[in-house]
């Protein structure tokens, strides 16, 4: 399996720089390199782990002072890479679970784990535009599963100071699925 790395740097021409500087340092695919509100920019990377280590350390290298959250995810579940692009079909919602940061890379990471522990399907991973830089996923599964993934996603994103909310709703009204795929 393919490993994940993200920079999110508070600074457009850094983060370009950055983009540069991490595309030139190890053999990796650039998955997204874009501007997120409100002014951050995020560099998404996947290879293999040495290669996105290096990669995530140059880009760290040249924006220094201006990023704000980073990662690494050696074993990235499957279900996130899909949720980024949104292209998780999903034809029933039993149970809805919100997982809510203030950061692109916490929410990546808190995804991952949510995936990780527990029967549930990602819906979407919306990453910071025009909510403010703010980040969310949503999930679904039975109600139990959504619950614990939710706590074990939402407690990683508190324990790095980046969590906004979670909410689970057990049974969401059948009109709400429109707005969620």
């Amino acid at each position: 399996m393919e490993s994940i790395g993200l920079v999110e740097i508070n600074s457009i021409a850094k983060g370009i720089e950055a983009a540069d500087a991490m595309l030139k340092a190890a053999q990796v695919d650039l998955l997204e390199a874009k501007p997120v509100c409100p002014g951050k920019y995020t560099i998404l990377i996947c290879g293999d782990v040495a290669a996105v280590q290096s990669s995530v350390d140059a880009g760290k290298g040249i924006a220094a002072n201006s990023v704000l959250d980073d990662f690494i995810l050696p074993n990235v579940h499957p279900q996130v890479l899909k949720a980024i692009s949104s292209t998780t079909p999903i034809t029933e919602i039993i149970a809805l679970g919100i997982i809510e940061t203030f950061s692109v890379a916490s929410l990546i990471v808190a995804a991952d784990t949510a995936a990780k522990t527990g029967q549930v399907d990602l819906v979407e991973i919306r990453i910071g535009m025009g909510i403010g830089g703010k980040s969310f996923v949503t999930l679904t599964g039975d109600v139990a599963s959504v619950e614990s993934s939710v706590a074990a996603g939402a407690a990683l994103a508190s324990e790095r100071g980046m969590l906004v909310e979670k909410v689970v709703i057990p049974s969401p009204h059948y009109n709400l699925k429109q707005c969620l795929c």
